[in-house]
């Protein structure tokens, strides 16, 4: 890394190749719920970190906890960006989520009867994407709304006859 910082790039080529092994280790144990392509996302991301930052490391100081410390740093950015969502396939768990024993509450249950529980407008945007196969810009220039409106609509919409049908199987 000295020989680096100075300008020599056969030196840097050496550093690199050595370290991105050790680097990887550290960011897949680190960051073993981001996955392999999230964890190689990262892995680049601390090179490049290491790239522009090398001139920050001390001389005197010993480099290995200098780059563990921005491998650390760029997994803990990288579950901050994804937030709190987990990403799971639900492939793998198909066959382990069986369906409520029992009839289908809502089976037999008239749809003009589940549409009448919401507001009318809510049910009409229902109708036309459910029903009526209306894209959001036909069904907004129909009612008069905009596509954001509408998409906000039936998002809300759906979710109230969600929680009807929880209500009808409690």
């Amino acid at each position: 890394m000295r020989a680096a910082n100075r300008g020599d790039s056969v030196a840097y080529h050496r550093l690199l190749r050595a370290i991105t092994p050790v680097l990887r280790t550290v960011v897949r144990a680190r960051g073993s719920g981001l996955g392999p392509e999230g964890c190689e996302d990262v892995l680049q991301e601390v090179l490049l970190a290491i790239h522009t930052k090398r001139h920050t490391w001390m001389e005197d100081a010993p480099l290995r906890p200098w780059l563990y410390a921005i491998a650390r740093h760029k997994v803990v950015d990288a579950f901050r960006a994804r937030g709190r969502r987990v990403e799971l396939s639900i492939d793998a768990f198909a066959d382990a989520l069986p369906a409520v024993e029992g009839p289908d509450p809502m089976d037999g249950r008239d749809m003009d009867t589940v549409l009448g529980a919401l507001e009318p407008r809510a049910a009409e945007i229902v109708r036309a994407f459910g029903l009526n196969g209306e894209t959001t810009a036909e069904t907004a220039a129909r009612l008069d709304m905009s596509e954001g409106a509408v998409r906000v609509a039936l998002h809300r919409a759906l979710k109230t006859i969600v929680r009807l049908r929880q209500r009808m199987i409690e």
